[in-house]
């Protein structure tokens, strides 16, 4: 499959839900059986495209959750209040019905576990959806090539009601060694909370890193003040710029 895509050749398909799945209040996870999908790798994205009954039609960007190797695409979609396509996607889509997506989109932000080396994901917020697939193609690599691309996920959240995937990233590390899963509320925390709390500062990134000098490659994502904010404080603290890939998204996700 070619790196990017080029927009002006994609087609429109029309994306069949198969499934709905609640992850958090504010996200929900679609999954899709897609005429004529061909496959992606981990890290693109999809344009979604609705059009009402008046004609009128919106089009959104979204990150693909599922792996490469998975039986179906999945969209993990947060609803923005205002938005003009999350809230449908989020609250009335049902089993059966039908929209147009075409993709897969980027070549930049994309990983395979064929690149080896350690491996550091951050994201906030939804900007996880990306990098979960990652990890799910991460997963489904033998433990001799997880071993050789040891991985880090740094996640920050509001609360802990707003993490998405939480009990299958807790899986994921529990099962693999090589892994390592942290996260972090910037607002209410649990009493029985054992992770970091506050926004990914310097410190944070100072006890999760796996070290400038083991060169990990390096997946950001998220709104862009903390994407940005992010990748400053990596180049402060002396990763290569050429190792830092980052992904955001403004207020209409």
């Amino acid at each position: 499959m070619a790196g990017a895509a080029v927009l002006g050749r994609l087609t429109w398909r029309l994306a069949e839900v198969a499934d709905v799945v609640e992850e958090t209040p504010r996200t929900r996870t679609l999954v899709l059986d897609v005429d004529g999908w061909s496959g992606h790798r981990a890290g693109q994205h999809v344009d979604v495209r609705l059009t009402a009954e008046d004609g009128y039609q919106a089009e959104r960007s979204y990150s693909i959750a599922s792996g490469p190797g998975d039986e179906r695409l999945e969209l993990t979609v947060e609803r923005i209040d205002d938005g003009e396509v999350s809230p449908y996607l989020v609250d009335d889509v049902r089993h059966g019905d039908s929209f147009e997506l075409r993709g897969p989109i980027g070549g930049y932000f994309v990983w395979n576990v064929s690149i080896e080396g350690p491996l550091m994901l951050i994201g906030g917020g939804s900007g996880i959806v990306p990098l979960m697939s990652m990890l799910r193609h991460r997963a489904c690599a033998d433990a001799s090539a997880r071993a050789r691309v040891p991985a880090v996920l740094l996640y920050s959240a509001r609360t802990a009601e707003d993490l998405i995937y939480k009990e299958e990233l807790g899986k994921l590390a529990e099962g693999d060694d090589s892994l390592e899963v942290v996260f972090t509320l910037t607002r209410d925390a649990p009493p029985e909370w054992r992770g970091f709390r506050g926004r990914v500062d310097r410190s944070i990134l100072e006890k999760v890193s796996p070290g400038v000098a083991n060169r990990p490659n390096v997946f950001v994502c998220g709104p862009t003040p903390f994407t940005e904010a992010v990748a400053t404080l990596l180049v402060e603290l002396g990763h290569e710029p050429s190792r830092i890939r980052t992904e955001r998204f403004g207020p209409t996700g």
